[in-house]
């Protein structure tokens, strides 16, 4: 593997709007790039390290707490730590921001948005319309709240933007930081 330092890629963003995509594409081509990275997904996350938590906003602080703990500690020993989570409240993650630039490690915010509209259209399992209807309560962005980062590093627009143009600005923003080469 090729030795660089290691930087978080913190991803949030609605259910559905691109995150775990994005995150895969990228896990890829740093394989390819043969650099240390690792992939938190959300959803495997809540499998494995947050098993049994439910979604009341303190089981979602505890869960988006160990995803960034984890991240962390890959981090801060050379690894590119990249997570794809909700990470629905704009306080926790700004406390994993600080917890992470503590430790003199980047910590780089990627706002993956797409409009309701456009998620319960892509949804082919139809719980934005369920929650849209009323059918589904506490569901994020729709009856419980999701927060937009107020100045991620950077901000994607999956519905208008194509994988290969948010990935392109993504790994263009990396390059220019210095964090990746080029």
């Amino acid at each position: 593997m090729t030795s660089h330092g290691g930087f978080v890629l913190w991803f949030t963003g609605l259910s559905g709007a691109g995150k775990s995509t994005l995150s895969a594409a990228l896990n890829e081509l740093f394989r390819q790039r043969r650099y240390n990275v690792e992939l938190l997904d959300g959803d495997e996350v809540r499998t494995h390290l947050s098993k049994g938590l439910s979604f009341s906003k303190e089981d979602r602080d505890t869960n988006v707490r160990r995803i960034g703990y984890v991240a962390r500690l890959l981090a801060r020993n050379g690894v590119i730590a990249m997570t794809a989570a909700i990470s629905p409240y704009e306080r926790i993650r700004d406390e994993i921001r600080g917890l992470v630039q503590a430790d003199e490690v980047p910590f780089v915010e990627v706002y993956v948005e797409c409009p309701i509209e456009v998620l319960a259209e892509r949804d082919v399992k139809g719980l934005y319309k369920k929650a849209l209807a009323g059918e589904i309560a506490g569901f994020t962005g729709v009856s419980d709240p999701y927060e937009p980062p107020r100045a991620p590093e950077l901000h994607v627009r999956s519905d208008r933007e194509s994988l290969e143009e948010s990935l392109g600005k993504i790994v263009a923003y990396l390059e220019r930081q210095g964090l990746i080469g080029r």
